[in-house]
């Protein structure tokens, strides 16, 4: 079978379109994103072995496992190795806080932000921005405009003071942003 200008033309114009998008790079694998580290997990398949079938109830989804250890427990395990080897099943954890983690949670300061995952992938998507080629760098010579709003450093220092003075959080009332300045239509251009 020969293949024919009038044929191969409008499938290799077709690829070419295709080739062009951001998604289709990202399907082939061209582009690869890092895993999220909110999401990774470390959890055992809750599946049985075939040798131990005989005697040991089947699992139950969503039950507590006995020898899985709390995310909490995890932690200490690596700030303390010692902690590390304690079973879980035989060492419960005592109830309440001690003295010294109720001072040291007073001492963190208010309550962290329960969105934060959220905001760390807000940001991360407008700090991520997709490489220019070279057609976007020659028709759009000027770097875009940084992504955010910029603060008025004095006017938001004035703020925080009357906050203080009147004894009211700093963080209540508008934060004052700086207005870009009026540009004239050759400084548009760039020159």
């Amino acid at each position: 079978m020969i293949l024919r200008p009038k044929t191969l033309l409008p499938a290799l114009a077709t690829l070419l379109l295709v080739g062009c998008g951001e998604n289709t790079a990202r399907t082939l694998g061209f582009i690869r994103d890092a895993p999220d580290e909110f999401r990774v997990t470390t959890r055992a398949p809750l599946s049985m072995p075939p040798e131990m079938g005989g005697g040991l109830p089947a699992p139950r989804p969503g039950a507590i496992r006995p020898m899985e250890r709390s995310q909490r427990d995890e932690a200490e395990a690596v700030l303390v190795p010692s902690l590390a080897l304690r079973d879980p099943r035989q060492q419960p954890r005592p109830a309440g806080n001690s003295v010294g983690e109720i001072a040291l949670l007073q001492a963190a300061g208010p309550a962290a932000n329960p969105n934060v995952r959220r905001q760390v992938d807000d940001e991360s998507q407008r700090l991520d921005r997709p490489p220019r080629d070279v057609a976007d760098r020659l028709m759009f010579w000027r770097d875009p405009p940084a992504p955010g709003i910029a603060v008025d450093p004095a006017r938001e220092r004035a703020r925080i003071r009357e906050n203080a003075a009147l004894g009211v959080e700093a963080s209540a009332g508008d934060t004052p942003i700086q207005q870009p300045r009026a540009q004239s239509w050759w400084q548009r251009l760039g020159f």
